[in-house]
């Protein structure tokens, strides 16, 4: 058999709501991050690295931002057929939006009549990792499974917070399916891990319409991939893991090789970007054998002036950095940071203005929030509890446009 026909559908519709503020205007997936990039580009970048040029991204709640996104940046040769398209919820199968992460592929199946594949894979679309998932079709191919779930190995004791697979003495065929598990049971090869589902599938098309229909005439199903069709894949005997230990991605190093971060809560979402500003990242933005995509902003460079100046951090174009300092912290496009400011450990995205004199310490900061000058963020929480939304580990979170003073 030559190389299977594959279709990629990204699941894009999550609301989001523990990244609130950062998602009251926009999809999760849509949420910046890295300066540069929005969430979706990494899913659709590792898809597109691995020779998966026919994507369909599924959107639903506040997808204007996201849409203009994929199709502004995310333009594929048509002349060889390739396409990454958002498909908003169609009410094909009546006036009723997605209810459910499977009823959104169910209410698609056109999209996999149309493209008539072998494969069907489908990732989700809010997590910072690289991944060949060419090695995953592979794997679900030469198994012969019906489906193939990605599983990363966590230590047992922190396994609850995640969906778990169980799997049979080879560690390869899922004997359970298993959402937040109080005691999470650990793997053949290694007692104290438990493998965690990623939300990343590969589907054989037949078995994957045969599961979506049987699920859909279930009335008392609420139409989850994880909560209801894997679950039953399970009990047919037909569902594999794959070891997301075991891909190999080129240009990874050895401290990056492996993260995977489900950046779902306001603190993971910190956490991740100050895994970028370490001299030696965590996650290494800067591999060129397998980049992560995304649209290049037209902006001039970044700029330092009077001394501005910035260490353990990352700027991104059209910055401009006077008389102020700026440490550990992720600087989106066309911020300003007007003299004598300090900016500690903080995520600002795009259009941020900091006031003269003012300090902001281990915040984030939605695109165009005004600081004004002698303002603080971060210095008295307390009082920043009465205005914003503070995290449980002290993050301030000021939402989109609004003014700190």
């Amino acid at each position: 058999m030559g190389s299977p026909r594959v279709l990629g559908i990204v699941l894009a519709g999550g609301e989001g709501k523990r990244l609130m503020p950062l998602t009251a205007d926009r999809a999760k997936p849509a949420v910046p991050f890295g300066g540069s990039y929005r969430l979706i580009d990494f899913v659709l970048s590792n898809l597109v690295n691995a020779g998966y040029h026919r994507l369909a991204v599924l959107t639903q709640y506040k997808s204007h931002s996201l849409d203009r996104h994929i199709t502004q940046t995310w333009r594929m040769s048509t002349l060889t057929g390739n396409y990454v398209t958002p498909v908003p919820a169609q009410q094909r199968r009546g006036p009723r939006w997605f209810t459910g992460s499977a009823d959104a592929i169910y209410q698609s199946m056109n999209l996999i009549r149309d493209e008539d594949p072998d494969i069907v894979v489908v990732f989700g679309a809010d997590h910072v990792y690289r991944m060949d998932p060419e090695q995953m079709v592979r794997q679900h191919v030469e198994s012969g499974a019906s489906v193939t779930v990605a599983g990363i190995r966590v230590p047992r004791h922190e396994a609850s917070a995640f969906g778990v697979i169980d799997t049979d003495e080879t560690g390869m065929r899922i004997t359970g399916f298993l959402e937040k598990p109080a005691d999470p049971p650990g793997l053949p090869d290694d007692p104290d891990s438990t493998f965690a589902s990623m939300g990343n599938y590969v589907f054989t098309r037949d078995a994957l319409v045969e599961a979506l229909e049987r699920d859909a005439a279930d009335e008392t199903s609420v139409h989850d991939m994880g909560g209801n069709i894997i679950p039953m894949m399970v009990q047919d005997g037909t569902a594999y893991v794959y070891d997301f230990a075991h891909n190999v991605v080129p240009g990874a190093t050895d401290r990056d090789r492996g993260y995977w971060r489900d950046v779902g809560t306001l603190d993971s979402y910190y956490d991740a970007h100050m895994d970028l500003v370490s001299l030696n990242p965590i996650f290494n933005l800067y591999n060129t054998k397998w980049p992560i995509l995304t649209s290049s902003a037209q902006r001039p460079p970044a700029k330092f002036v009077l001394g501005g100046m910035a260490s353990e951090s990352m700027v991104a174009p059209g910055a401009i950095i006077t008389g102020s300092t700026v440490r550990e912290s992720v600087i989106g496009m066309d911020v300003r940071i007007e003299n004598g400011a300090h900016v500690d450990g903080s995520v600002l995205l795009d259009g941020v203005r900091i006031g003269k004199g003012s300090v902001v310490r281990r915040a984030i900061l939605d695109k165009n929030v005004v600081v004004h000058d002698g303002a603080t963020l971060g210095v008295d929480l307390q009082r920043d509890r009465e205005r914003y939304h503070v995290t449980p580990s002290g993050v301030v979170v000021v939402g989109k446009d609004a003014v700190v003073d």
